[in-house]
């Protein structure tokens, strides 16, 4: 994995966001708070009601996206119920962060 200026490891967070996530503006919150930590991505409503939440940047932002994911976030819309987790090497997202 490669590094940032800061040299701290770029990664790729692929999180399933379980819970009523869909239909409440999630997307829009996770989209809201990826962009302010400074990371690329996408967050995707799945069939089976969950949401994808994907997200490159420096391994500790992606870390802090996904402790609001799972936390408490104080004006996080929905009910999360759970969070599955995998880490990955980078792809190369693109610059910013989409609602799919």
């Amino acid at each position: 994995m490669r590094d940032d200026e800061d040299g701290e490891e770029i990664v790729r967070l692929t999180a399933w966001v379980r819970g009523r996530v869909q239909g409440v503006g999630f997307r829009w919150w996770v989209r809201s708070r990826a962009l302010e930590l400074g990371l690329a991505g996408s967050a995707a409503n799945l069939a089976d009601g969950r949401v994808e939440v994907v997200a490159e940047g420096p391994r500790g932002k992606c870390r802090a996206l996904l402790d609001l994911l799972g936390g408490a976030a104080a004006g996080r819309p929905g009910e999360v119920t759970g969070v599955a987790e995998r880490w990955s090497e980078p792809r190369g997202e693109a610059a910013g962060f989409l609602e799919r």
